[in-house]
This record gives structure tokens, C-alpha cells and sequence, in this order.
């Protein structure tokens, strides 16, 4: 595998320049195709593909469910606003379908993964004509996934799992020696609008990294309406990252003086460089107790909100 690029030391010119040329000739006259979710990581390596590739890179947002609040439609108008166009697919329906009646963490994680690679990712690819998909796989994911530590879903090589034969394609991953600090110089250099390569990283698996226990639309839609919260009102902190989390037990709490079996909330709020390591923010405990009023408020059956302050390691960034 190629040397890190570490951010200190990353020129962003001769980087995509590079970049471009391998991706040219990897592709020659053929075309590509990619999945834009809006995070950081995805939004770069679409920007840097269609530079090398032009229409001949196929972008699609797919549209599996599990998305932040209006993010399809969000991210399709800012790329086409920067002359890159992009096909939203609805495969909502096919993701949940293969989350029915999972609970273990690496069990949801390995059944995005076969749906979006396998199922819809591989019929969209069949219809296009395609032989390359080029995705923003980064170091950090390459790195957790060989230690053991969570598998990522956007990391095969590395594991000894040939793309060609498992899905009948190959993948190119122009990001894989960088870090996210060195993937936001990327994108800054490659003219992205900093409210896409400066926002704060989203997983791979979307709000299921974000839902324990069995991953349903009324379950999403409970963590959705909870992340709209957290993210409105942290999103003038510089800090790396923060999220809300549904808990699969109930607790018991109260309202109008009866017992409310309800569910609890578990907000996390990060300060972190590469995400190898991060502290838990200090936030002031005034922002904590707004949020916590605007989600038992604002979001049905919450009882109880918690704000975790256990570093990485030994906790981790996300929760699944």
C-alpha cells in the first residue's frame, strides 16, 4: 500500500495532479462510476474524479434511508450548482429489508455493505457499463478495519477480498494515503465550498452507526430527528465531531406525574485531528441542558439524555 501523506506535508496541486493522471489511465476510455454521500471523504473524491474524468464519471447519491435530515436533496442541488450532475436512487426498501431483525453491530455493518456493494451498487453499475468504481476510502478506515477494531465498509483489499470477483468490478481509491485533515485540504484546493469539505465527518453506515439494536425506519427516524437537533445547535463549535445515538433499552421516566417507559438519547461531541484518537468536547453545561430540552421536547417517546465523556481509546467515535 502507498506511504501516508500527512497534512503537515501534503502539496494539494501536485497531489490531484497525480491523482488525475492515475485515474485517467487506470480508466482509459471507459467510465466510472461513484456514490455520493455528502460527507467529507465521498464529496472530495467525486470532486477530484469528475476533474480527471469528466461525464464519464457517474455520480449517484444513493438514497438508502438512513440519511440525515433532507440530505438527498441537499447534496444533488450544491453539486449540480458546481456542474456536477447527480442521479438520486431510492433503495430504501432494499436497506431495510436486509437490516430486518439484525442487532449485532458487525452483522448491520456487513449487511450495508453486500446490499449497497452487491445489490444496488452492482445492478447500477451492470446498467451504466462501468468497470471501476472509484469511492474516498481513507487511511483511518483501512486502519480500523485491519485492527479489528470495527469493520468499515468500504474496505476490501486490504482484507484480502478481491472487488473484481465479489461484486464484478474494480475500485479506485485515490484518498487512501491520506487522513480526513489531509482529505478537507484536498477538497479546499479542489474548489469544494467549505460547508461541504470543512463539515463535520458522517459514517459510512449513516444513522445506522447511530442506532443500537435492530435498525427500523421508526427507529431512524427517532435518531434523524435527535442528529437535526444536535447538529443545529453545535454547529458553531470548532470542534471534529458530534452525533446523537439511540439506545436499544427503554428507561424509566416520567411524565405528568406517571412512569414513561421511554427511550434515551446518547450525545457525543469530539475534538480530534485524524480520529485515530479524541477527547470528549468540555461543552458548557448550559448547551447541554438546551439540547437535552429541545430533544425530550422535540423528539417522541425520550425520556433521557446522555452526553458520553469517554476518550478514543477505549471508546470509540461513533457507537456501532
Amino acid at each position: 500500500m502507498a506511504k501516508e501523506i500527512r497534512a503537515a506535508k501534503l502539496d494539494t496541486e501536485q497531489f490531484i495532479s497525480e491523482k488525475v493522471r492515475e485515474i485517467r489511465k487506470i480508466v482509459g476510455k471507459g467510465i466510472a462510476i461513484n456514490a455520493l454521500s455528502g460527507g467529507v471523504d465521498s464529496s472530495v473524491v467525486t470532486a477530484l474524479g469528475h476533474r480527471a474524468l469528466g461525464d464519464r464519471l457517474k455520480t449517484c447519491f444513493i438514497d438508502n434511508g438512513l440519511m440525515r435530515q433532507n440530505e438527498p436533496k441537499q447534496v444533488k442541488s450544491l453539486f449540480q450548482s458546481l456542474g456536477i450532475p447527480i442521479e438520486i436512487i431510492d433503495a430504501r426498501k432494499a436497506f431495510f429489508k436486509a437490516l430486518k431483525g439484525l442487532t449485532d453491530p458487525e452483522e448491520k455493518r456487513e449487511a450495508i455493505t453486500q446490499t449497497f456493494y452487491k445489490k444496488v451498487f452492482g445492478e447500477l453499475v451492470v446498467q451504466s457499463g462501468a468497470k471501476y468504481l472509484l469511492q474516498g476510502t481513507i487511511l483511518t478506515d483501512i486502519d480500523e478495519t485491519v485492527a479489528g477494531i470495527k469493520r468499515q465498509h468500504n474496505v476490501f483489499e486490504q482484507l484480502g477480498i478481491d472487488p473484481q470477483k465479489a461484486f464484478g468490478y474494480k475500485i479506485i481509491e485515490p484518498l487512501v494515503q491520506l487522513r480526513k485533515d489531509g482529505v478537507r485540504k484536498v477538497g479546499a484546493a479542489l474548489g469544494l465550498p467549505a460547508s461541504q469539505f470543512d463539515r463535520i465527518p458522517f459514517p459510512g453506515p449513516a444513522l445506522a452507526a447511530r442506532v443500537l439494536g435492530e435498525v427500523t425506519p421508526d427507529r431512524v427516524k427517532i435518531v434523524r430527528k435527535a442528529t437535526a437537533i444536535v447538529e443545529k445547535e453545535l454547529s458553531e463549535m470548532k470542534v471534529f465531531q458530534y452525533l446523537a445515538i439511540l439506545h436499544e433499552d427503554r428507561v424509566t421516566g416520567m411524565r405528568d406525574g406517571k412512569r414513561d417507559f421511554g427511550l434515551q438519547i446518547e450525545i457525543r461531541c469530539w475534538d480530534s485531528v485524524d480520529a485515530r484518537s479524541a477527547a470528549a468536547t468540555r461543552l458548557p453545561y448550559e448547551t447541554l441542558e438546551r439540547i437535552a430540552g429541545k430533544i425530550v421536547k422535540d423528539v417522541p417517546g425520550v425520556v433521557s439524555v446522555t452526553y458520553n465523556i469517554t476518550p478514543k481509546p477505549p471508546s470509540t467515535i461513533e457507537a456501532v
